[in-house]
């Protein structure tokens, strides 16, 4: 990931741990149960964490990816239920 990107996301994690759902740079969307996606865009493109919220003020990040579509690939959310599962144990 390129040290642009990963300034312009970590600023996006900061505004997310400020200010929740209402963050700016960023959207959130449930793929199922508890698995979400998170969308941010940078210079460089766009990137996709999925993640799960397990506690209260907690996120667990799973798995990244840069967007290369519309649709988040099938084996990109694979990896994420797999690491998903390995949280909940």
């Amino acid at each position: 990931m390129p040290k642009r990107d990963r300034a312009e996301i970590l600023a996006v994690f900061s505004e997310i741990r400020t200010h929740g759902f209402a963050a700016m740079g960023c959207q959130f969307r449930q793929i199922d149960g508890k698995l979400w996606e998170i969308k941010v865009r940078t210079a460089g493109g766009g990137w996709r964490f999925f993640y799960a919220s397990l506690a209260a003020d907690y996120i667990y990040v799973l798995h990244s990816y840069k967007k290369q579509g519309q649709k988040a690939p099938p084996k990109e959310i694979e990896v994420a239920r797999k690491r998903l599962k390995e949280v909940l144990k």
